[in-house]
């Protein structure tokens, strides 16, 4: 079994200040929370970026400051997210990827979500993995619903993605698959050959779901953009926190975890470093 890689969800586009305290928003914050992830034993940031007045943005010029700020303090995968926020054009939604990350997120599907739809026409999302591939930049695909896992296993065969993919589970948004025992072992039974897979368990079901995933060989997701309580009625102090409780488990369980050199090797990365973009 492979070490475990834990990712840091720090922000998301949807989670205030009035929910969570200690959410960070700006650059510095999030450089600072990231290198307090990889302390707890996290590999990848996934990032979301904030204007001032915390409104989410994805603006290259702010993903940018954003890296920088990481890469001055730490060494760790960076995922960024092109899923942006609810309302936001493709093109808004695929800037980032420009900035060259090593990962970007890619949805797989349109889903229903709380109130909203989070719309991802086929189309676009053709496009978002065909810039991926140009840029060399490791789609992780978020699969929101079992429909999106059939959709990927038939963008293999087309040639649209590179196997073996990387597969982000997020399970327990409301409109979307239960983030249940049940929903994580019938999608872990229909992943593409070879794939490695990473479960995100929407509130409650961050750490149930977490904790079946370092049993089951794949990986977890943790943080604020998931979930903001350590348990029920108490809030996080930290991302870090939940990074390091994930670790903790898996250490006790007999399953090392991940640095970002060996999460790399298991996601078949190559290590880069950003680039200017005009």
């Amino acid at each position: 079994m492979d070490q475990l890689i834990i990712t840091a969800a720090l922000t998301g586009a949807e989670v205030t200040r009035e929910q969570q305290p200690a959410l960070p928003l700006t650059p510095d914050e999030i450089a600072a929370a990231t290198e307090a992830c990889v302390d707890a034993g996290a590999s990848i940031v996934h990032l979301h970026a904030r204007r001032p007045d915390g409104t989410p943005t994805q603006d290259q010029a702010v993903y940018r400051e954003i890296i920088t700020a990481i890469r001055a303090r730490c060494d760790v995968i960076v995922q960024v997210s092109t899923g942006g926020a609810v309302g936001m054009t493709p093109a808004e939604r695929l800037a980032p990827v420009a900035v060259a990350p090593e990962m970007a997120t890619l949805s797989m599907g349109s889903v229903n979500f709380g109130g909203d739809v989070f719309v991802n026409h086929p189309a676009d999302m053709k496009w978002f993995a065909r810039k991926m591939k140009e840029l060399g930049v490791k789609p992780e695909l978020e699969i929101f619903d079992s429909g999106m896992l059939t959709t990927a296993g038939r963008w293999i065969r087309q040639g649209l993605l590179d196997s073996p993919v990387q597969v982000d589970f997020v399970l327990g948004v409301p409109g979307a698959m239960a983030g249940t025992p049940e929903s994580l072992m019938f999608l872990r039974s229909q992943l593409p050959p070879r794939a490695t897979w990473t479960v995100a368990g929407i509130g409650s079901a961050q750490l149930p779901l977490a904790v079946m995933a370092i049993v089951l060989g794949g990986h977890v997701r943790v943080g604020f953009e998931d979930n903001v309580f350590f348990r029920k009625g108490e809030l996080a102090t930290s991302n870090a926190q939940l990074v390091a409780r994930i670790a903790r488990i898996s250490r006790e369980m007999d399953r090392p975890v991940a640095t970002p050199d060996e999460a790399r090797a298991i996601l078949g990365l190559a290590r880069r470093l950003p680039v200017r973009v005009p």
